[in-house]
């Protein structure tokens, strides 16, 4: 099992988001579940960024929809960054 970080910065965006998309609220639910089980189920999608972003990995919540991540595995630990469509997720700007 892992634990599940969700700093402020990525509940502002959630946030945001999920007033924009509350259809997503379940799918988003269920995913955060089977992270917490075992990111590296196949249908998670988990995988890893390069550029800025190398460091970071991303699973799918939609065909459309990201959320960016940082996996720290030593520590059986999850911290979600960022949640979003295709381009707002991967353009590239630094986290807080």
């Amino acid at each position: 099992m892992f634990t599940l970080v969700t700093p402020n910065s990525f509940l502002r965006r959630a946030r945001k988001f999920f007033r924009k998309h509350p259809d997503l609220k379940s799918d988003f639910s269920q995913i955060a579940d089977d992270l917490i089980k075992d990111p590296f189920q196949p249908h998670l999608d988990l995988h890893p960024l390069r550029g800025k972003l190398e460091g970071l990995q991303a699973v799918t919540l939609t065909h459309s929809y990201r959320i960016i991540l940082t996996l720290k595995v030593t520590e059986k630990e999850i911290i979600l960054l960022d949640i979003g469509n295709h381009v707002e997720v991967y353009k590239q700007r630094p986290f807080r």
